[in-house]
């Protein structure tokens, strides 16, 4: 089964060159860097990803903006909202107006990053034919109009491009090439591979917990580097659930971070499944 209707359409429509060309420059800065090493630059690669990645897009743009697994204070969701544009993946309406449609057809006609198109089309191939939405946020707030409540979230994503634009300059300003290199390309190349891989590698690879309607597997190695996104088959099963990976030895950093939270008085609310119970909400899981 194929799910031709949204790569056929995309590759009819050509290649976005501008997105092709960026990609291509980010990818040659990438390897341009290991030419430039340096522990402070790549110490300050790792901040930057955890902070982007970590914060930004599992924290933030998938666990609480797209899924609303768990609350914590508008300006906390402003500040993860605003590290998640430093990704180079979209504005919040446009990435979670993307997953909201990837969930409620994964892998059937219409996902908008199936393998079954293909594993380059879900890893990449999505992002590099068709119309660039990114900024189409009339079109988008159809699927998040949660989102599209909200002047500050409407700004950032018709002006994704200004946080990650500032951190570049700030970034050549302090450091130089050599941290530009690392603190730029270098993170949000690996960045987007992690990402990607959620959308391709995880319907590929892995273990199935749950018989889910959608080709979804656990892949532990992609959980690693995306900070517990890889647990793709339970995320499925529970899209809700602040928890992705639930047993023991499922790793989970971005659940570690929604429980220190909670601990703090900061996050509540919180949407928490187990291997074999159904979701469950903060009060009945405590």
């Amino acid at each position: 089964m194929r799910t031709d209707n949204v790569a056929e359409l995309a590759r009819r429509e050509g290649l976005n060159k501008f997105t092709a060309y960026f990609l291509v420059f980010l990818h040659v800065g990438a390897i341009a860097a290991l030419f430039t090493f340096s522990w402070k630059a790549l110490a300050v690669a790792a901040a930057l990803y955890y902070i982007t990645v970590g914060l930004g897009i599992s924290m933030g743009y998938h666990r609480l903006h797209t899924h609303r697994s768990y609350k914590v204070p508008l300006w906390l969701e402003y500040v993860f909202a605003t590290f998640g544009a430093m990704t180079l993946q979209g504005g919040p309406i446009f990435w979670v107006a993307t997953h909201r449609v990837h969930h409620r057809l994964s892998d059937l006609p219409g996902d908008p990053h199936s393998p079954r198109d293909g594993a380059f089309w879900s890893h990449v191939g999505w992002i590099l034919w068709g119309d660039a939405n990114h900024s189409n946020t009339r079109l988008l707030s159809k699927y998040a109009p949660d989102l599209a409540r909200h002047r500050y979230y409407v700004w950032l994503n018709d002006y994704h491009w200004v946080p990650f634009a500032i951190l570049a300059a700030g970034l050549f300003a302090w450091g130089g090439v050599r941290m530009f290199l690392w603190g730029f390309c270098v993170r949000v190349v690996f960045g987007l591979h992690a990402t990607w891989a959620v959308n391709s590698a995880t319907h590929m690879w892995g273990r199935r917990r749950f018989n889910t309607r959608d080709d979804s597997r656990n892949t532990w190695w992609i959980a690693l580097i995306s900070f517990g996104e890889g647990w793709h088959n339970n995320h499925h099963a529970y899209p809700t659930s602040a928890r992705h990976g639930l047993a023991w030895y499922e790793f989970d950093p971005s659940w570690l971070l929604i429980k220190a939270l909670k601990a703090a008085g900061v996050a509540r609310a919180i949407k928490v499944a187990s291997p074999n119970s159904r979701l469950v909400s903060e009060r009945e899981a405590a």
